[in-house]
């Protein structure tokens, strides 16, 4: 394997590393990715075909919060994203 060096903006590189690390990856194993990708000639993913967050049914249009919903409780918001 070869090693290859780029120039880039430190701040794109922190948040990057930030990035790679919530997905539980690196931000070399993405630049592979991307690259093996590139060479492909794959196109990318637009972002309007990346899936949107559920809708939570969580007000009913008119009178407030749909029963069984609390506002503070995680637990009833992703029982009720799972619905």
């Amino acid at each position: 394997m070869s090693n290859l060096t780029i120039s880039v903006d430190d701040e794109l590189i922190r948040q990057a590393r930030i990035r790679a690390i919530e997905q539980g990856t690196s931000v070399s194993a993405k630049v592979r990715e991307f690259l093996a990708q590139y060479a492909r000639g794959d196109q990318p993913v637009p972002a309007a075909t990346v899936a949107e967050p559920p809708m939570l049914p969580v007000f009913d249009g008119g009178s407030g919060l749909m029963t069984g919903v609390e506002p503070g409780s995680n637990k009833a918001l992703w029982q009720a994203a799972d619905a």
